[in-house]
């Protein structure tokens, strides 16, 4: 077995090729988008290259010539940890634990002499929120931008000396029928009869034109505390054209106090049951196959993207209104979709976890995101509880 450094276009494409040929027997593994990953690779279309990122790929080939896996290492100068940490990701390979540690061993040594001291994986070189952990637990299709993988992959990480650094569950729930705990009922009724509270999805005018303001406010209170990161009206601006193509407005919610944002929930429909049919490329023919399956064979699946309410709001009753009123009043009366999943809730984020469990959703997927120390004495540490 030796191996080959990603360099060429004919390199690039083996790149994808070499998943291809591992799950063409895997009914639930759905093809990603070649464009969606490999423009993470290049300098033009990922603008972590700018702030001093770097990556690399390579392929794994056996004594005869043929691709028997593949793997990318990455250093992402956001990132900001105890120790200098790099990630790998985007790992494919045979049932072979010599193969396997042969990747495993290529993206230490790159990063360690990089001036890293351990590696995340498998993650993306980019947002938490694409290719980040590896499936465990509950290998139905996949959603859109997260990983389907053999579930021999666990052994392959752990036997290698792996930890679990935090753990990923992804949601699921009946979108119509589901019976509100009567606690929840009462806590939002406080907030649903002061008519100081809004709760509407936006649509029309307001969604195209307001929505960028709308989110980034929110979004900057509840989250960027604990991602360390703020978005601009632009960013906000960009995400929403991006999602124009798929934005179904009944499912773009947000609550309002005295006319000022203050809670979201935003989902689109899955993706993926439309993806599947493309393989790979949006190219003319892919293009149309996506829109003739989004007109005569749409998703009956939603895909919860994101929640958050803003601090000086939680522990009030808001999220607890912002279920109900949406439940009452859009999911029973005007969504055609049968179940809805949210991804990417953290084991380390207690509080999401049991608005989850109050929504009545149970846990589905379970992804894990490892860590390995190179220094095999230093102490490890899981991800802390936000």
């Amino acid at each position: 077995m030796y191996l080959q450094e990603v360099t060429t276009p004919a390199h690039q494409k083996e790149f994808f090729q070499v998943a291809v040929r591992l799950y063409k027997n895997e009914k639930n593994w759905i093809r990603p988008l070649d464009k969606d990953i490999e423009d993470l690779f290049h300098p033009e279309t990922n603008k972590l290259y700018k702030s001093g990122g770097k990556a690399i790929r390579w392929l794994l080939l056996d004594d005869q010539g043929n691709t028997i896996g593949r793997n990318a290492a990455f250093i992402n100068p956001k990132w900001k940890e105890k120790i200098p940490t790099g990630g790998m990701g985007f790992f494919e390979c045979i049932n072979d634990q010599k193969a396997a540690f042969m990747l495993f061993d290529v993206a230490k040594d790159w990063l360690e002499a990089e001036g890293m001291e351990a590696m995340d994986g498998p993650v993306n070189f980019g947002e938490r929120d694409k290719w980040w952990g590896l499936l465990v637990d509950g290998f139905s299709p996949a959603n859109y931008n997260m990983h389907w993988n053999f579930a021999y992959y666990k052994d392959l990480f752990e036997a290698y000396g792996f930890q679990i650094y935090f753990k990923q569950f992804t949601y699921s729930r009946n979108v119509r029928g589901v019976v509100v705990d009567p606690k929840i009922r009462e806590r939002s009724l406080k907030i649903l009869q002061n008519k100081d509270f809004e709760f509407r999805c936006l649509k029309g005018k307001e969604l195209w034109e307001k929505f960028p303001e709308y989110f980034m406010t929110v979004y900057n209170k509840a989250w960027a505390g604990h991602l360390g990161k703020t978005i601009s009206v632009r960013e906000a601006k960009l995400m929403l054209s991006k999602m124009k193509p798929i934005i179904d407005p009944n499912l773009i919610f947000f609550g309002f106090y005295k006319g000022d944002p203050i809670c979201f929930f935003i989902s689109i429909p899955e993706i993926n049951q439309l993806f599947k049919y493309v393989n790979g490329k949006m190219d003319l023919i892919g293009k149309l196959k996506f829109l003739w399956h989004k007109t005569f064979n749409p998703p009956n699946k939603m895909l919860g993207l994101v929640f958050g309410v803003v601090p000086e709001f939680q522990g009030k009753g808001v999220e607890s209104a912002m279920a109900t009123d949406y439940r009452d009043n859009v999911a029973e009366k005007k969504l055609p979709y049968k179940t809805i999943e949210m991804n990417w809730v953290g084991d380390f984020n207690p509080k999401m976890m049991r608005v989850c469990e109050q929504l009545n959703a149970s846990i589905f997927k379970t992804h894990h995101t490892y860590r390995y120390i190179f220094d095999r004495s230093v102490p490890f540490e899981k991800h802390k509880v936000m």
